[in-house]
């Protein structure tokens, strides 16, 4: 749902950049919280995660296609703060390296695909999780119909932008019930990636998703014939942190892998978006893409004449720099940790 040039007038193209730059604030603010030295890292990983993921358009009806947007992804692994920032940080090189999502419409995509996604994803996973058994598979349940919603939501919002900014004369009810309409079929495909996705993190590491903190069973040390719950400190190990490094190397393959390879099988019908413009003529007005002359325009390297190969780099250019963006974002922008004073035991002397 990658809105282009054309699409929205100025004035509220502003106005969503406004809003949009005003959430990216906040979400630095709030990611301070969710983020530390384990967790930074994640969170490049998954900015990357999701790029390489929208690359593989799957065919949700006759002739149209759709693609994760990673909203409820990002929200339920990272956060809602980080994930409005991951979501940003995709469409931010999209638009600049890629001419993917109009720059004049930056503001709209952030809005819509990030801030729309995250908040919708969040209160309705939080919502379940408050009324459902604090179990991995109400995680899985919570998580599927966060993302399931959060993507006809975004069709929504959308609309709603168009009523105010549109640039052509189209009836809005029928715009409004085609996009709800073919994003509930996306939103399918949406709930079953986030789900997958989060599964095979917590099934090796659930401390390491944000959703599913307070479902580990916390570390027992035998103390005096008593069981206590071990110091914070053991979450950080040699063993935690190889752990952590493990997941993130398998992560990171497996974007360069979807990236860099499985794109290319990709649907190539329109998405939602494309089609549902060229059937109610909302792209009469579309606009050339600012950086239509990018080496990496359309996902191909200029130049490369070989279809497979050109996407293909493509792809694993685009992996690496969102992953380099992010991380670096995120490390910056993360909560340092202090070392606490190393604990002493003792015990009452016996006689």
């Amino acid at each position: 749902m990658h809105v282009p040039d054309g699409f929205i007038n100025a004035p509220v193209s502003v106005a969503a950049g406004v809003a949009a730059a005003a959430a990216v604030a906040v979400s630095l603010r709030g990611a301070r919280r969710e983020l530390d030295e384990r967790t930074a890292p994640l969170a490049g990983l998954v900015a990357a995660f999701i790029f390489a993921v929208q690359m593989l358009n799957f065919p949700v009806a006759a002739g149209t296609s759709g693609h994760l947007m990673g909203g409820a992804l990002a929200a339920i692994l990272v956060g809602p703060y980080t994930g409005v920032l991951c979501v940003s940080v995709v469409l931010l090189m999209q638009g600049i390296l890629f001419a993917d999502g109009g720059l004049t419409a930056l503001g709209v995509n952030i809005t819509v695909m990030g801030v729309v996604t995250v908040v919708t994803a969040h209160l309705v996973f939080r919502g379940l999780l408050g009324i459902l058994p604090r179990t991995r598979r109400s995680v899985t349940v919570a998580g599927f119909a966060a993302a399931l919603l959060s993507v006809p939501a975004a069709a929504a919002a959308f609309t709603a932008v168009y009523a105010v900014g549109g640039t052509t004369d189209v009836p809005l009810g029928k715009v409004l019930t085609a996009m709800v309409g073919v994003h509930v079929l996306i939103g399918i495909g949406e709930a079953l990636i986030t789900t997958a996705t989060v599964g095979a993190v917590i099934a090796v590491r659930p401390d390491l998703v944000h959703g599913a903190r307070g479902l580990a069973t916390p570390l027992k040390l035998r103390v005096d014939g008593a069981l206590v719950d071990a110091p914070a400190a053991a979450a950080t190990a040699p063993a935690a942190g190889r752990s952590a490094k493990k997941v993130w190397a398998t992560g990171l393959v497996t974007a360069l892998v979807l990236a860099g390879f499985v794109s290319f099988y990709a649907s190539a019908d329109p998405d939602g978006l494309e089609k549902v413009a060229a059937d109610k003529g909302i792209d009469r007005n579309v606009e050339e893409h600012a950086a239509a002359g990018s080496p990496l325009a359309d996902y191909g390297v200029k130049d490369v004449e070989d279809a497979r190969l050109s996407g293909g780099l493509a792809g694993v250019i685009g992996v690496g720099v969102t992953v380099v963006a992010g991380t670096g974002i995120f490390w910056a922008v993360r909560r340092r940790t202090t070392d606490a004073p190393a604990a002493t035991a003792t015990s009452t002397p016996v006689a």
